[in-house]
């Protein structure tokens, strides 16, 4: 691989402190192995002036469903609708657009806000022998037509599928997907993605773990570092394979072995969060998967066997549930999403270790369902500030395609905690840019000699002081990315930088 050799190059402090000025970097077999601001370019340098720009840390996103996410990007939207008749009208125009023989995939409807429940039949009557299949924003529902069913060999339903059920047909679901648009989407949204500044995802796509991303380096699409999860349906053939957290998928290529991915409950929207209390209104406390039982059994295998565990947990109950399991068991890894916590369950994670992998983004669309339902307990939802204080490792996600893989939007909704003209909720959760940028580079520090070559040239310093936190929110989304480096090579080149 050809060394690189920047030019005039401003560094953001991540932890530790940046020079003041403009300073040369050249990276060599993927690692920064010289900065200062008189060096020169070697002889077959590619040398690129960033003119003063300013450089970060390769950005990471800590939870994605990469397929679903680049599937989302080109399936019909009805997030817009108010309720299950509006969905079918959405439905209903655009069913003359999909081509003879295609299946009609679409995104976004949240139960939660919903009067009444759907009905498949309502689906039917619009859709005839076309299969139609609905995936609800949380990606926790999905709300198939009786053709669809059919051809998935999914017993009749009067409504949707949520949780368990639905998730037994999501693989296949995404793979029908897949071969319809032929693998497009995918290579779309990485490319994307590094136009963002992402160089690396934790890939938690309900799929085969190790396949599909050899197929992928293959193919060529190797812009990302990859941690691609390990469902526990999956668990046995891969030890069997002799691998672990860590291992590499590919020789030499940027895909490893990620932790194992257990969802304890479910989500606030589907209303199977699982919670210490009831939902506002009824006598529900959401959907428990996993028991504590069942929780120490999976550690327990995933710890002997070399596995991280990452947990989703977002009511409070399923947090509590899963820090007693990783307390029992010793095994490390991370809370997934975090959404819903008591403050002794902050200082259990803290003890532990645990980390909590937390999407801002999801806080923006949470607000009013959580105001509904979990009024009595708003104000201990999306505690950035008071995990952060306590002394847990905090690293920012986007639950593509929950919410948008970019994590400039997330460290917007982390600083800002507002989508709208509404004052933040819960202002005192708030973190600063600085600690959100922190949170988004995967643990690393400033660039420096020895760093890897995972860098971001940007248009602008994340960091300037620009006032109050709705501006600061405003320039992070704003901020344009002239290049990225994943290990050395550049894999988004902006055409201000040419």
């Amino acid at each position: 691989m050809t060394p690189v050799f920047w030019r005039d190059v401003r560094l953001v402090p991540v932890h530790s402190a940046a020079p003041s000025d403009p300073v040369c970097l050249r990276v060599a077999d993927g690692t920064i192995v010289a900065v200062g601001p008189d060096l020169g370019p070697e002889p077959g340098d590619r040398v690129i002036d960033a003119e003063g720009r300013w450089a970060i840390p390769g950005l990471w996103d800590q939870h994605v469903h990469l397929t679903q996410w680049a599937q989302t990007r080109t399936r019909l939207d009805v997030s817009d609708a108010t309720d299950p008749t509006a969905a079918v009208e959405i439905v209903r125009a655009h069913l003359p657009s999909v081509p003879d023989g295609d299946w009609l995939f679409g995104f976004g409807f949240r139960l939660a806000g919903w009067e009444r429940e759907p009905t498949v039949a309502e689906l039917d009557a619009v859709t005839g022998d076309r299969p139609v299949v609905l995936t609800s924003g949380d990606a926790h529902t999905g709300w198939l037509n009786s053709a669809a069913l059919s051809a998935l060999g999914a017993p009749p339903s009067d409504g949707p599928l949520t949780e368990a059920p639905w998730f037994a047909l999501m693989a296949e679901v995404v793979e029908r997907n897949a071969a319809q648009d032929g693998g497009r989407a995918v290579a779309d949204a990485i490319a994307q993605a590094a136009s963002r500044g992402v160089v690396g995802i934790v890939d938690f796509e309900w799929a085969e773990p190790l396949a599909i991303w050899c197929e992928r380096i293959a193919q060529g699409l190797d812009a990302l570092w990859v941690r691609s999860a390990v469902y526990p349906e999956y668990l046995d053939d891969v030890i069997a394979a002799g691998l672990r957290t860590g291992s590499p998928v590919t020789p030499d290529g940027p895909v490893t072995v990620g932790p194992l991915k257990i969802i304890s409950d479910g989500s606030l929207n589907t209303l199977t969060a699982f919670c210490h209390d009831p939902y506002g209104g009824g006598s529900d406390r959401g959907v428990q998967n996993h028991d504590r039982a069942a929780l120490i059994e999976l550690l327990t295998r995933a710890h002997g066997s070399g596995f991280r565990a990452a947990v989703h947990a977002i009511g409070d109950a399923a947090a509590h549930e899963a820090l007693a399991a990783f307390a029992a068991t010793g095994a490390v890894g991370s809370i997934e999403h975090a959404q819903l916590l008591t403050g002794l369950d902050i200082a259990e994670m803290a003890r532990l270790g645990v980390t909590a992998s937390v999407q801002p983004g999801h806080l923006l669309d949470d607000r009013d369902v959580t105001a509904r339902l979990w009024a009595d307990r708003a104000d201990r939802c999306f505690r950035l500030r008071g995990l952060l204080d306590a002394g847990v490792t905090v690293a920012f996600g986007s639950d593509a395609p929950v919410s948008p893989l970019d994590p400039w939007w997330a460290m917007a909704a982390a600083v800002h905690r507002s989508a709208d003209e509404r004052a933040p909720w819960n202002p005192g959760e708030a973190l600063s840019a600085a600690e959100a940028l922190a949170a988004s580079v995967d643990g690393r520090d400033t660039l420096a000699v020895g760093s890897p070559a995972d860098v971001v040239l940007l248009d602008r310093d994340p960091l300037t002081p620009v006032g109050d936190s709705a501006a600061v929110a405003s320039h992070l989304r704003a901020v344009g990315v002239e290049a990225t480096m994943r290990a050395g090579r550049l894999t988004h080149t902006a055409p201000s930088l040419a």
